[in-house]
């Protein structure tokens, strides 16, 4: 497996990267507000940064490239509250307008980018954005602090410049349209302590409080100090057929909402998918742990099969892979995408991490995972024979910098020992 090491990219803390369509060009993003699209030299494996501009008035947090069938486009978010669309146009083209009178960036020879557009509607910092898959026209997803989703659509896709909000939704206060999905007990659950005697009642009064504090307002439970340890993440569904359909996260729930956006009604909850175990109303839990929240989803390319692969990571240092099922592919009872109703499980729980993890991204196929957690490694997952999720590997920056001295690398059952 061949792997590069861009040597201080940044002037400050790298907070994402985001390939192009065709992975030949890298954009990132800091802490520094500052914006850098590098572009690999495929006869040496090298990246080169051919653009470098301040973006924002605060850190980025999250970067995604358009399709590009709508030209070189991307997008960006800040803790400024802002999401900002930005094109790579030639470097004589001064006639289309810039958002606000802002500057151009240069952009290699010939090239620049350009500020396009400025969204200002939300009430915190803006900490994910998404483009739609390209079927789907022109449109922006985006979250943040304030726990809302707001999806935008360009109007005049070749100027870029008149965008829409056509969704806005506060994610704690969406309806439900199916049962939630829940961690199951296989997997690490406290142990439960079984009460004695006639306070069953008291065992499931406990039961009711923890349930009511899971159920409460995101905003109120990660007000204050508590944003810090909240996470917010959005991932589109790349499937057509069952329509806008978005994986989100948000706040210190720990869980994760399927939602389906309809041009004919509000959006709705398909499906939540709780990794926490499940609470049984005659034990009692002996260490009652508050949630640990999403950092990360991702929506995994179908490629054919029956299912989805939704992949997680959090605070709690997990890593899981939950397999969805709309109803009308396992029974027949629905018609169409509008009526499916949901299902879901984890099929694949790891720890390997053991700190926070911050992305997980499938690779094209959707058949192997990533992850890249606070150990500082980047950690390969794939399904065996019989649907078996196992480590498939890691990648460290010390093998990286070995690796650009002595050549490439494979990465297999030998660098997994801890």
């Amino acid at each position: 497996m061949q792997t590069s090491l861009i040597q201080n990219a940044h002037g400050d803390l790298v907070t994402d990267a985001a390939y192009d369509f065709y992975g030949v060009r890298l954009a990132t993003c800091s802490l520094d507000h500052r914006i850098k699209i590098w572009r690999l030299d495929e006869s040496d494996g090298t990246w080169t940064a051919v653009a470098d501009w301040k973006a924002h008035d605060a850190a980025v947090t999250k970067l995604s490239w358009a399709h590009p069938e709508f030209g070189s486009v991307l997008a960006s978010s800040s803790f400024d509250r802002t999401v900002k669309v930005w094109e790579e146009t030639p470097a004589d083209n001064t006639d289309q307008p810039q958002a606000n009178g802002a500057s151009a960036a240069t952009s290699g020879p010939g090239t620049r980018w350009v500020e396009r557009a400025v969204l200002v509607d939300a009430k915190g910092s803006v900490r994910a954005v998404e483009f739609a898959p390209h079927q789907f026209g022109l449109k922006l997803a985006t979250i943040a602090s304030d726990n809302h989703l707001r999806v935008y659509e360009c109007l005049e896709a070749p100027a870029l410049t008149n965008w829409t909000l056509a969704e806005e939704a506060d994610l704690p206060a969406l309806p439900s349209t199916s049962a939630s999905a829940s961690h199951p007990h296989t997997f690490a659950a406290p142990t439960p302590t079984q009460i004695s005697g006639p306070p069953a009642a008291d065992a499931l009064l406990v039961a009711n409080a923890l349930q009511q504090q899971q159920q409460q307002p995101l905003m109120q439970r990660g007000a204050g100090g508590r944003e810090a340890d909240g996470g917010w993440s959005v991932s589109w569904c790349k499937e057509r057929y069952w329509g806008e359909v978005l994986a989100t996260c948000s706040g210190i729930s720990g869980v994760v909402k399927i939602i389906q956006l309809s041009p004919s009604r509000r959006p709705i909850t398909l499906l939540s998918l709780d990794p926490s175990p499940s609470v049984d109303p005659g034990s009692i839990s002996e260490d009652v742990t508050a949630p640990y929240a999403i950092t990360s989803v991702s929506w995994a390319p179908s490629c054919g099969r029956s299912y989805h692969l939704v992949a997680t990571g959090g605070r709690d240092g997990h890593v899981r892979v939950w397999k969805l099922y709309p109803s009308s592919l396992d029974d027949g009872r629905t018609d169409g995408p509008e009526e499916a109703k949901w299902t879901g499980s984890v099929v694949a729980d790891f720890d390997h991490h053991k700190s926070a993890v911050g992305r997980v991204e499938w690779n094209i196929t959707g058949t192997v995972l990533s992850s890249a957690g606070n150990d500082g490694r980047v950690r390969l997952w794939k399904a065996t024979t019989g649907n078996i999720w196992r480590t498939a590997g890691y990648i460290t920056v010390e093998q990286a910098e070995e690796q650009q001295k002595e050549g490439d690398m494979d990465i297999d059952d030998g660098n997994l020992a801890e």
